[in-house]
């Protein structure tokens, strides 16, 4: 994963075996997590609902830190401290090997080449019927990004698994074998400790997770003619950073994806103007000027600009 641009050398960070702001994090989102399932039946739903979500995404987050290394030096460490699936629907594995697909930054936003891009090639957006191209527009709004989004995302995730069935393809087949287990450790858990049931924690846990996510990569990338133009930064509050592991400047993580999610904000002051000479000015000022500008309307085609870059 090469730079998009050379930006002035970091500060030396030493690190050690382990990553310990890291394992905090790791520490405090499983006690959170169990507290809160725990406690699920005295908690109310509005409150359960919020707090259930956050801390699924973060979760979350911690696999993304996982994928780049974090907090061990090796990825079956890594690997293991992210193994359960919170959110349930998507095995780490598969994730992690479309997510460094993602990185290869020449090929940002591309429909082909990029697994997490949001486009469409003129030729796929031809073959969809026209209920599918209304739900593509729909997901073009924050509005649906949170609420159709996730849905869409595990209907995906199954035509997938299915694919991988009728295809015998063993390496993908493998990943969802892994996974099971990652399932069974979270439901055991949830259903058979706590007595919560299914479609609450998927309505108080893994959907909110997933939707707020999701959010996260709303605005991540754009298409553009110019790599580094691709990537935004999103100033966001110490409730959202926390939330994103400061993956929200996301500019300075794909141009230095090794380096660590809490130096990232200092790293950010000190190169802040090569990153907008490098994006094009692509910044937003918090979740919140996203939500008023397209919690309704459409923040992009969905066909990219050029077909496929």
């Amino acid at each position: 994963m090469a730079r998009i641009v050379a930006f002035d050398p970091p500060s030396n960070y030493v690190r050690s075996s382990a990553d310990v702001p890291t394992l905090l994090v790791a520490v405090g989102t499983y006690v959170t997590f169990g507290l809160l399932t725990w406690y699920s039946h005295v908690i109310p739903w509005w409150l359960l609902l919020p707090l259930g979500g956050y801390t699924v995404a973060l979760h979350g987050s911690l696999q993304h830190e996982a994928v780049h290394g974090f907090p061990f030096r090796g990825r079956f460490l890594n690997s293991l401290l992210v193994y359960p699936s919170l959110w349930l629907w998507l095995p780490y594995l598969s994730y992690r090997e479309s997510h460094l697909t993602h990185h290869r930054d020449e090929r940002l936003t591309c429909p082909i080449d990029d697994p997490e891009s949001n486009y469409l090639t003129p030729e796929q957006w031809a073959a969809l019927g026209p209920l599918h191209r209304r739900l593509r527009l729909v997901m073009t709004t924050v509005a649906g990004r949170l609420l159709v989004t996730p849905l869409y995302c595990v209907y995906r995730a199954a035509r997938q698994l299915l694919r991988a069935i009728a295809t015998r393809d063993m390496q993908h087949l493998g990943q969802w074998l892994v996974h099971v287990p990652a399932v069974a450790i979270v439901l055991w858990w949830v259903m058979g400790i706590c007595d919560m049931s299914f479609w609450k924690y998927v309505f108080c846990f893994a959907y909110p997770g997933l939707s707020l996510t999701l959010l996260r990569s709303f605005c991540e990338h754009r298409a553009a003619p110019e790599v580094g133009s691709r990537t935004a930064i999103v100033e966001a509050g110490p409730v959202m950073s926390l939330l994103y592991l400061n993956n929200n400047l996301h500019f300075v993580h794909h141009n230095e994806p090794s380096s660590p999610w809490h130096g990232r904000p200092a790293r950010y002051r000190q190169v802040r103007d090569q990153v907008f000479a490098a994006n094009g000015g692509y910044r937003l000022a918090g979740y919140g000027e996203i939500l008023r500008r397209w919690f309704l309307t459409p923040k992009e085609p969905v066909i990219h600009p050029q077909g496929r870059p």
